[in-house]
């Protein structure tokens, strides 16, 4: 064998070898990088190399028939609807207003057909709005809940951007959630403004709002392909279209960055707000605040009626379509908070039967990057290993990894389950992830 052969044949297996190694370092290599330096890299690369997500969390490790969906707890809850409240808008008239407050003049005549069906108190809504005086901001990485924020907290008046936010809410950049809690905190204990966050809305209540000279901030699902995956998202509603259908919406992922604003179908928030449980926030003025009750109604003025109404429907929504998850997970979800709120700690078991059909059916596992109340519902029971054996999926994915809640509730199963040592490094992670969070905190501190 030639010498130039040699040296050819050295070449390729040097070659080989470091494509090798490269195909086995390049995954953790590209993990450890932080998120703002992933965020950049080409998709391409990033399918190559990434670990997929699996296609939904696992399941319990329970049969269908010992999942019997017998809620009988929830028929011993009396979930009667409170009255309508009375609508506070005009008659059917496009509206433009340039400030935050109920509109009281009209400028432009929109067509008389079709309307909105009446208020309880006959009064038709307005057939087309459209608020004006929001800018829109462009978000940075998982940051469209600072960014929302911001654009409402100026449209008050409030100079703010979205660093602002971030800086308290998620002061690790990699964070993959703000919760609606979260950024209604920051309200109402930094700023001269008030929010309040309700579920279990629905879109005539969002036109009402609207209507009332109030944008409306909806948490809602988001899922741009296939690889990528279903994620959560949020979006600032300031207008809406009876002729056409459709909201129209400042969206900070997706633009249009000229202000003009993004209109979704009535149809498409529908679907992807209820993976949200049909959260909403609204920020106002403090002299606001009757105002905007009289919009919201009786139902989700009161937290223990609001969750009652919510349990309705969800319950009503799994009875017609068995097979939705997200209705089963709303169910679980409402039940946990109603536990919470009246202290009947039997309707925890109802959420976990809930959750569980979810999990049969099959719910994506970004789910829990958002949403917690499956794990208190499952702590609730003593179902600990099932906590562990979720956040530990969780914990697979590197996103997963940025998220302070999975290593709380993580901390309170490996506690339960007497693991001390290993609760007090969950609930250090948690802090380190996010030292405002103040339950982590206190976990930690006892």
């Amino acid at each position: 064998m030639g010498k130039i052969t040699k040296i050819v044949l050295a070449g390729m297996g040097l070659v080989f070898f470091a494509g090798i190694l490269t195909m086995r370092l390049l995954p953790g290599a590209v993990a450890a990088l932080p998120g703002q330096v992933r965020g950049r890299l080409p998709q391409e690369l990033l399918r190559a190399v990434t670990t997929p997500l699996p296609t939904a969390l696992p399941p319990p490790e329970l049969t269908p028939a010992e999942i019997e969906i017998s809620l009988g707890d929830i028929g011993a809850v009396d979930l009667a609807t409170p009255a309508p409240s009375e609508s506070p808008t005009p008659g059917p008239k496009e509206i433009e207003t340039a400030v935050p407050t109920p509109p009281s003049t009209t400028e432009t005549e929109a067509p008389q057909t079709p309307t909105l069906a009446p208020t309880p108190a006959g009064i038709p809504l307005p057939t087309a709005v459209r608020l004006q005086g929001l800018q829109i901001e462009p978000q940075k990485m998982n940051n469209c809940g600072p960014a929302n924020l911001s654009i409402n907290l100026n449209f008050y008046g409030l100079e703010s951007t979205q660093f602002d936010v971030a800086d308290v809410v998620k002061p690790h950049y990699d964070d993959r959630n703000v919760s609606p809690e979260e950024l209604v905190a920051y309200v109402n204990q930094r700023t001269s403004l008030r929010a309040t966050l309700y579920r279990g809305g629905d879109l005539l209540l969002l036109k009402r709002l609207i209507a009332a000279g109030f944008p409306v901030v909806i948490e809602k699902g988001y899922e741009p392909d296939n690889w990528q995956g279903w994620m959560g998202h949020y979006l600032t509603l300031f207008g809406y279209d009876e002729m056409k259908s459709s909201f129209i919406s400042m969206d900070t992922f997706l633009g249009p960055w000229d202000g003009s604003g993004r209109s979704y179908s009535y149809e498409e928030i529908q679907r992807y707000w209820e993976h949200f449980n049909f959260a909403f926030y609204v920020v106002y003025e403090p002299e606001q605040e009757i105002a905007l009750q009289k919009v919201i109604g009786p139902t989700l003025i009161k937290t223990e009626d609001m969750w009652r109404s919510a349990v309705r429907k969800a319950l009503d929504k799994a009875e017609a379509e068995p097979e939705n998850a997200f209705a089963w997970f709303n169910l679980g979800s409402s039940l946990s908070q109603l536990a919470a709120a009246t202290g009947e700690s039997r309707f925890y078991g109802a959420a976990v039967t809930a959750f569980d059909q979810a999990r049969l059916i099959g719910i994506p596992p970004r789910m829990l990057w958002y949403q917690f109340q499956l794990y208190e519902a499952y702590l609730e029971v003593g179902r600990f290993d099932d906590v562990l054996a979720l956040t530990e999926t969780i914990l697979e994915d590197t996103g997963g990894q940025d998220v302070e809640e999975t290593f709380l509730y993580r901390g309170h199963a490996l506690l339960a389950k007497g693991d001390s040592a290993g609760a007090t490094t969950a609930y250090r992670r948690a802090v380190e992830l996010n030292p405002q969070h103040q339950a982590a905190r206190e976990a930690l501190g006892s």
